[in-house]
């Protein structure tokens, strides 16, 4: 049997219609506000998720992730007199410029490690070998930065810095948002093109040699031994490494992501976009049980008359309004699941929902109707069952 919220809900299509768009408006809303938000955070830190290191080591300076000061080479190999520690190996993650073929600058950031080592990788690589930049001058560009570099496939060459490079293989899922595009090569090549001349040469550069004591890295990860405490593990390579912090992987994934949240105001933007798609729901639903109540007041009178209670009546105005979330939950998470999916394809730019993000956005839709019966509920708690008589 159709209840008696149900049957004022659907009776007039149209008001219902307009009150589900509403609705799913304002769920679309908050959830790409939170999806972007999280998306964008996350994307700052997604070079710490291509890594398998317990530790990261890098200068005392360090703001967040890609803002700190270079260790010297030759405290790798301290690090890896240290107590605990089962490998150390380097990574260099600085900026310098991208030329294109039609000679146009852009900024980048060139990521050299080791090829043979195990603890930073790229995690997915659509083309080419990690053997292929072990080659002098041979790199790798994510799928979602080729159109942005103004470059098509392996073979495409550019200049960095003021050496040339070939791209050899395509990796995907390292795009960040919040940095400038990722190039991906070896620790030599990475080494030359940061300290490349700044006019072109006549020749061709020689090959790049290996890293000496005189070079500089930018991280030093480390690996523990089995059971070792990570807490004692960092005081000890800060002792050994004077100048250095330690951070384990979730250390400083945190910080980075709470820079980027807090220090740019990108999470206030975001958030008050969300905190608007919850005033307008509210308002919107608001109004159109208001009009529903006010419509079936006599109905509501009766059944005052007749005896219900007025918590049975504010029942019928809740599920009302319970119903109203769900019909206008699910099309919308659904819209933004699509949408989500369309720009990582198409933009390569994450809208991130998690089910955590879509059982909270759930909560707060239910919240936001539940709310907006209160005016409905007012209306009803005033209402006079001698009204039922009167012509």
């Amino acid at each position: 049997m159709v209840s008696i919220a149900r049957k004022n809900l659907f009776q007039d299509l149209p008001r219902f219609i307009v009150a589900q768009a509403g609705i799913m408006f304002s769920v679309g809303l908050v959830t790409i506000q939170i999806g972007i938000l999280n998306g964008f955070t996350r994307s700052s830190t997604v070079l710490i998720e291509n890594s398998d290191a317990d530790i990261w080591v890098t200068s005392e300076e360090l703001r967040h992730l890609a803002l700190t000061l270079p260790l010297e080479y030759k405290q790798l190999a301290e690090a890896k007199e240290v107590e605990g520690v089962d490998r150390a190996e380097p990574l260099i993650a600085q900026s310098t410029v991208w030329r294109d073929k039609s000679n146009q600058i852009a900024p980048i950031r060139i990521i050299g490690f080791n090829p043979e080592d195990t603890l930073f990788r790229p995690r997915t690589l659509l083309e080419g070998t990690l053997k292929d930049i072990q080659q002098p001058y041979k790199i790798f560009v994510d799928q979602a930065d080729l159109k942005l570099l103004d470059v098509s496939a392996v073979g495409d060459r550019a200049e960095i810095g003021s050496y040339e490079g070939e791209i050899k293989g395509i990796t995907t899922g390292t795009r960040s948002i919040v940095a400038s595009p990722y190039i991906f090569t070896s620790l030599p090549n990475a080494t030359a093109y940061l300290n490349s001349p700044i006019a072109k040469p006549d020749e061709t550069p020689p090959d790049p040699p290996d890293l000496t004591d005189q070079n500089r890295i930018t991280y030093i990860l480390v690996k523990a031994k089995s059971g070792e405490n990570l807490s004692a593990l960092k005081d000890r390579l800060e002792e050994a490494l004077p100048g250095t912090k330690a951070f384990t992987q979730t250390e400083l994934t945190e910080l980075t992501q709470t820079y980027w949240q807090q220090s740019t105001g990108v999470g206030y933007i975001l958030g008050l976009g969300a905190v608007v798609g919850i005033v307008v729901g509210t308002v919107v639903v608001g109004q159109i049980l208001y009009s529903s109540v006010t419509d079936h007041l006599r109905e509501f009178g009766t059944m005052k008359a007749m005896g219900s209670s007025d918590w049975y009546i504010y029942r019928v105005i809740l599920e009302q309004a319970l119903w109203m979330a769900v019909l206008g939950y699910l099309p919308g998470m659904g819209l933004c699941v699509g949408l989500g999916a369309w720009t990582i394809q198409a933009q390569a730019i994450q809208i991130l929902i998690s089910p955590a993000t879509a059982a909270g956005v759930f909560v707060v839709t239910v919240a936001m109707c539940s709310g907006a019966a209160i005016f409905a509920i007012q209306k009803v708690t005033r209402l006079d069952p001698a009204l039922v008589f009167k012509s």
